[in-house]
């Protein structure tokens, strides 16, 4: 009875410092918070594709196989077949990290596409309550924007809130690039947002994307937007325990070994982990060197960057492995400044990453504000951003020296 006493102190702690810090719209958040279904399984379809005998040959389990044997078997398909893979099984192929890219971004249209006429028939069928009508018309609306011309999808999966994994630039051919993990209350709904862009995924891809562009135009780079895992949903318990990262970091080993597969090998990706993110690159650190080089990486290191977080799960950098090199920042106005920086029975994600005894290399993010403002133009966090990701660690404004 104590301990149950103790983590319920512990988790208004935690979240009674952000809702105080961030004011009444945590506060509402905080509110509405509820415990998410994490997803670890593979998309709809799977079952079949893998009970599918009708090609003459097994079907790679997608639950089992390693991207490079999924690179292998792709690489084996005859056109026609891998057409008829792709119109059966759009969720199964559009999900299978390993895939040829150009694949992925086709299967993924068809089971956008299915998806939103599903959501559309919801949304038309009176005998459901108008609430539920009401969120089928969100659903299809997310999903037609998904559709436009141009958008490359490396990943959809409809279940729950919804997880979607977008590409800016030629992955393919990129000398450079970078990998977003965003945080708390990121999904379908909330990947692209047309007010306040920076608040989402997809906007502070872009952002990143175009700075990269601005600094070195001829740098051919590209960034994945990767809302692969389940996040948190406001500041309830999730927020304060690792249980969606803990589920999270395979998924994104995963999605690493896959860009090994089909990206050009000179550099691993560089990671940006924003807020809760950060706690799932922690997490996955140790096991990333192994997921992300390959025999022609030229560095050996993994450039990981924690912005706006609440700890990584660790103590110190030593924690991680040798095998990742973290950079870390958070502007003063941040609210996640106010959240305790420890780890009691299972609540908290440890030390904070800024410190000067944590072990990361210290970046300014002078200009920006808030917790969501760190890709905002002009501001020192996107200049930094931008030159670790193509590299040039010489141009890195690090903060200025305390009093």
């Amino acid at each position: 009875m104590r301990r149950r006493r103790w983590k319920h102190v512990l988790i208004g702690a935690f979240a009674g410092a952000a809702v105080l810090a961030d004011a009444g719209a945590a506060a509402a958040q905080a509110a509405a918070a509820t415990e998410q279904l994490a997803i670890s399984t593979p998309p709809a379809g799977s079952a079949a594709w893998v009970e599918d005998h009708s090609y003459g040959h097994d079907l790679p389990d997608p639950a089992t196989t390693a991207p490079a044997a999924a690179a292998a078997f792709f690489d084996r398909l005859a056109p026609a077949e891998l057409d008829r893979l792709v119109e059966a099984y759009p969720l199964v192929v559009g999900n299978f990290d390993g895939a040829p890219l150009a694949v992925r971004y086709r299967a993924n249209r068809i089971a956008l596409a299915e998806e939103r006429d599903r959501a559309r028939a919801r949304a038309a069928d009176h005998t459901l309550a108008p609430e539920q009508r009401a969120l089928a018309v969100s659903r299809a609306n997310d999903v037609q924007s998904l559709l436009a011309p141009g958008r490359q999808i490396l990943a959809f999966d409809p279940r729950g809130r919804g997880l979607l994994s977008e590409v800016w630039g030629d992955l393919g051919s990129a000398d450079r690039v970078a990998v977003l993990v965003p945080g708390s209350d990121a999904d379908l709904g909330h990947f692209d947002q047309a007010v306040e862009p920076l608040r989402s995924p997809a906007g502070m891809a872009r952002a990143l994307y175009q700075e990269e562009h601005r600094q070195s135009p001829g740098t051919r780079t590209a960034v994945v937007a990767w809302t692969g895992y389940v996040t948190p949903s406001g500041l309830g318990p999730d927020a304060v325990t690792s249980r969606l990262a803990d589920i999270g970091a395979p998924r994104l080993r995963r999605l690493l070994a896959g860009l090994k597969e089909t990206t050009r090998p000179e550099a691993p990706p560089a990671l940006f982990c924003h807020s809760y993110g950060s706690v799932v690159c922690g997490t996955a650190a140790p096991d990333i060197p192994r997921a992300a080089a390959s025999p022609a990486d030229t560095t050996g290191i993994t450039d990981l960057v924690v912005f706006g977080s609440p700890g990584m799960g660790v103590e110190g950098t030593s924690e991680l492995g040798d095998g990742v090199h973290v950079w870390a920042t958070r502007n003063e106005s941040d609210w996640i400044g106010n959240v305790p920086y420890l780890e009691v029975g299972g609540l908290g994600h440890g030390a904070d990453p800024t410190s000067l005894d944590f072990g990361s290399e210290r970046i300014s993010s002078a200009r920006s504000a808030g917790h969501n403002g760190y890709f905002a133009t002009g501001t020192d966090s996107l200049h930094n951003f931008a030159a670790v990701a193509l590299g040039a660690y010489q141009d890195v404004v690090r903060p200025a020296p305390e009093a």
